[in-house]
């Protein structure tokens, strides 16, 4: 692939691109589970039910049995493209893929292992529905590979920048895994079909993405190949991919484990509930750092100030795009808690859903921040954050959840991810060189409208808070758009909604 090539796949109109669509293959998929899952609670029943959705986790969690081997792929190949050097690509893939296939039979062999341990002791599964679950589990254990493979394919075109053709194939995906047990359910109760219609699916995925590759990555039809010789960066970087990979969760959940033991189970459910909520919002981040990822990798190699440059464009958008939603959420967090959950559950959480909310506005711009660190292939960096974080948040989290209750854990995680972001972002510079001015300035601008969060902890009673947000909305508007946008930045946006404007008259 030429090098004037792999420069079209940094573009900005193309990267803005996938942005916008991966974002919506993303949120179509959480609508559809609205509709689902209580349909699935209703006929099910709540312990088949709770199956399902360990049988989801499963699924997910096994997916970290890839060491980091995707993302590995994504940079490697990423950097090759930026080099301009095509012989490698073939070895590279191949080697990767057929690595992946390995580490996911061996999943896929510890998982039917320790089946009857999980089911019969560890999840004290209720005696009618232990058949069942063990069959199912062992469906589930033959799709591994299928998952962790298909998080390969999915990283060569991620690096093609062909977005267009993973979320072809995430929509019905995603959509499928809600809707593919619910169309079971007019021929039976029993998990073992509506798991057979999971797993087929991922094994259907594979095959989707594998086809798409070869139409889009002339090099995986070369011959299968094993390199030794790329081995050692594979699994230095994909090891401590999967370091950040298995501290993290860990980081993320431990705090409703240490609620229930030291407070009680209701707080913890106090706690958990408008956490996983919330959450959600992290997927705006997500979506962003996935498509920037080889990105970065890709310019980095041809071009750091470009590079630099479309690290500030992500995090300018992103500000533009999550703080408003944040500012809302948290300004009126008690009354949207009591609309959904009574007044009741939103007096013990809505202190709770405030700071995790600013918690989330915070980790996001980390995540732009630690896809950079990746990208450039320092995923070692990282690594070492989260080992260095790990005990002093532990330590943290359990002296504040003893003197704050569910409150205090919220203020632990969020000086943990604040801690994150800050430690990142000086990490930064040094593969940024010469522009620690430039991005200290970015820093403080988006740190600065952290400040309209303040009214959000003071102020009593709707009225007054929808007074508040009619004023400092508009007015986050007039301020991106003067000060955080650049005036190429400003042009281009006139120049898309012109477009568009035009378009719809002509139509």
């Amino acid at each position: 692939m030429p090098e004037s090539t792999a420069g079209t796949l940094t573009g900005g109109r193309l990267l803005a691109k996938n942005t916008i669509s991966s974002l919506a293959a993303q949120a179509v998929p959480v609508l559809v589970s609205l509709f689902a899952i209580p349909i699935l609670i209703g006929q099910l029943g709540t312990d088949r039910f709770g199956v399902l959705t360990l049988a989801w986790v499963v699924i997910g969690y096994f997916s970290l049995f890839d060491f980091g081997l995707g993302r590995a792929l994504t940079q490697l190949l990423a950097e090759q493209l930026g080099l301009g050097e095509q012989e490698k690509l073939s070895s590279l893939t191949w080697t990767s893929l057929l690595l992946m296939l390995g580490l996911g039979l061996t999943g896929a062999a510890i998982l039917v292992a320790v089946t009857p341990w999980l089911v019969y002791s560890a999840l004290k599964v209720p005696l009618p529905l232990q058949q069942e679950t063990l069959a199912s589990f062992y469906l589930l254990s033959a799709s591994i590979p299928c998952v962790i493979v298909t998080a390969g394919l999915r990283g060569i075109l991620e690096v093609l920048q062909r977005f267009d053709l993973i979320n072809a194939i995430r929509i019905p995906a995603g959509i499928f895994n809600y809707l593919g047990p619910v169309l079971v359910l007019p021929f039976s109760r029993s998990l073992v079909p509506v798991v057979l219609v999971l797993a087929a699916s991922r094994l259907i995925t594979c095959l989707a993405h594998y086809l798409l590759c070869l139409r889009a990555f002339p090099y995986l039809k070369g011959r299968i190949e094993f390199s030794k010789e790329v081995l050692p960066r594979l699994l230095r970087f994909g090891g401590w991919m999967t370091v950040s990979n298995v501290i993290s969760p860990l980081l993320a959940y431990v705090d409703r484990f240490l609620i229930g033991a030291v407070v009680s189970i209701s707080a913890a459910a106090y706690y958990a509930t408008p956490s996983e909520a919330v959450s959600r919002l992290s997927l705006v981040a997500g979506t962003i750092a996935n498509v920037m990822f080889p990105a970065f990798a890709t310019s980095y190699i041809q071009d750091r100030k470009y590079t630099e440059l479309l690290f500030v464009r992500s995090l300018r958008y992103l500000s533009f795009v999550l703080l408003p939603v944040v500012l809302v959420g948290t300004t009126l967090s008690q009354e949207i808690l009591s609309l959904w959950l009574g007044s009741e559950f939103a007096s013990h959480s809505y202190r709770v859903a405030q700071w995790i909310l600013i918690g989330i506005y915070v980790n996001s711009l980390a995540q732009i921040a630690l896809c950079l660190v990746q990208a450039v292939g320092k995923p070692d960096l990282s690594a070492r954050l989260h080992f260095v974080e790990a005990p002093l948040y532990l330590v943290g989290l359990y002296w504040l959840v003893s003197k704050a209750g569910i409150e205090g854990a919220a203020l632990a995680w969020l000086a943990r991810v604040t801690a994150d972001m800050v430690l990142l972002f000086v990490l930064i510079q040094k593969y940024l060189p010469g522009r620690w001015k430039r991005l200290r300035q970015l820093f403080l601008l988006l740190g600065v409208p952290m400040l309209s969060f303040i009214p959000a902890f003071v102020l009593i009673g709707p009225i007054a808070k929808l007074v508040y947000l009619f004023i400092v909305l508009p007015a986050w508007i007039v301020v991106t758009w003067s000060v955080l946008l650049a005036p190429e930045e400003r042009q281009a946006m006139l120049r898309i909604v012109s477009e568009r404007t035009l378009r719809f008259k002509m139509d």
